[in-house]
């Protein structure tokens, strides 16, 4: 058996073999290494770094900063007839926190393993599409390609936490209307099968939180309407809102992203004391936190009534809070929802590309969580989430999230033809 030392060596060897190279997996592989993980995400570095390709292959960069500290970075391929609506490509530059002893790898360092998986912190979410972007456009113009409508590629922060310094305010920006977007594509999730998921829709955030009060007391009594009492028939409830919403997903009549979910976060009660609390005192206030996901289909004004009148009436001496984290609707009070029909007419330019590629869509789904894609529908543009993974695990915000180097290489094969087909469309964008 070969040392641990020598094991390691091989690794550091193997891996600096492959960072020196100028190939695309070289090239992931250092764009990975920048620790942009949340509180402190490193923003000036990758962006560096992208600039840098971008000016490789010729493409236009400029970077823009809605919020001091939080740089977006914008890089045009200009089209042959720029009065279109263009193609915007969207990729998020944060990550979420990882837990270092938690992995195989350091989570930031990138590595190659022998069987050809790559470990790093945003592998699947999202920094392979943003890379594959730029991969897939090196390409076209090495084979003489010009697209026919300008592309757009924005590299934008704060998504993993809720995209408010970044993409809404982006969207909002004269920068963003001076684009005329027509279209665009936004991140997606892997593909456990052979087949690529996309997404249509995302959930929407709520947050909730529930308080209520009573009078303190002796922990021997019984009140009525002790604070105490009146949280744990919230509780009874929304669990039985909850149990319906997931007998619908066992059955099969829908997906979990097509249910409204809500899932208890946490609970604070009690008098402190300094072995734990007062177990002979009953407490005067009491505290629950929910998180709530609403798919487009869901009216939020009935789930507001339910909260007032069911969930946290005022009658049991309760009172709420509803943090609202994004659109729900969009300028039209639409849902906010891309078609995916003939009616909308980029969705067949988007099938038939990876088709083009050797692929095949499963059918369009609602994602489950929540993207920058909102902030786009929000303005009745259409959107859909897609990230060409198949035959890999969903690892996103999990440890050891990887991502095969073949998986990425053929990754960069479909944007190839998705880019080249949205760019070429000569027909009427909605």
């Amino acid at each position: 058996m070969p040392s641990l030392r020598l094991l390691v060596l091989f690794f550091f060897l193997f891996f600096s073999v492959h960072s020196q190279e100028d190939t695309p997996i070289a090239r992931f592989l250092r764009y990975l290494q920048f620790n942009t993980a949340h509180p402190n995400p490193n923003y000036a570095d990758p962006i560096s770094f992208l600039i840098s390709q971008a000016n490789a292959i010729g493409l236009q960069a400029r970077t823009l900063e809605f919020t001091p500290s939080k740089p977006l970075l914008l890089l045009t391929w200009p089209g042959s007839n720029p009065s279109l609506p263009s193609v915007l490509f969207n990729s998020h530059l944060d990550s979420v926190p990882a837990e270092p002893s938690k992995w195989i790898y350091p989570p930031f360092s990138a590595t190659l393993a022998p069987d050809g998986k790559i470990y790093a912190r945003g592998a699947q979410d999202d920094k392979c599409i943003a890379m594959q972007y730029l991969e897939a456009i090196r390409n076209l113009k090495a084979n003489g390609f010009t697209p026919l409508r300008t592309v757009h590629i924005s590299y934008v922060p704060d998504e993993e936490i809720g995209g408010f310094d970044g993409s809404a305010k982006f969207a909002e920006s004269k920068e963003f209307e001076d684009l005329n977007v027509g279209f665009v594509l936004d991140e997606g999730q892997a593909s456990t099968g052979d087949e690529f998921r996309v997404f249509y829709a995302d959930r929407s955030p709520w947050g909730l939180i529930i308080k209520a009060t009573g009078d303190p007391g002796h922990g021997s009594r019984l009140y009525d309407n002790g604070a105490m009492e009146n949280l744990m028939k919230s509780v009874e409830v929304i669990t039985k809102f909850r149990e319906s919403q997931f007998d619908i997903v066992k059955s099969g009549e829908a997906m979990n992203s097509e249910v409204i979910s809500v899932n208890p976060v946490y609970l604070k009660a009690g008098i402190p004391s300094p072995t734990g609390f007062v177990m002979n005192m009953q407490p005067s206030e009491a505290e629950a936190g929910f998180d709530l996901r609403l798919p487009p289909t869901a009216d939020p004004d009935l789930i507001k009534k339910r909260i007032a009148e069911e969930w946290a009436p005022a009658r049991r001496n309760m009172t709420y809070e509803l943090i609202e984290k994004g659109p729900i609707r969009d300028y039209l009070d639409r849902p906010l929802m891309t078609l995916t029909n003939d009616s909308n007419p980029w969705w067949p330019v988007f099938k038939q590309a990876i088709e083009a590629a050797g692929g095949k869509l499963l059918r369009p789904e609602i994602l489950a969580s929540t993207t920058d894609a909102r902030f786009m529908r929000q303005r009745g543009i259409p959107a859909l989430g897609f990230s060409p993974m198949t035959n890999t695990p969903i690892l996103l915000h999990d440890h050891n999230e990887f991502l095969k180097d073949t998986v990425y290489l053929r990754g960069i094969e479909v944007y190839e033809s998705v880019i080249s087909s949205l760019s070429s469309f000569k027909g009427e964008s909605y």
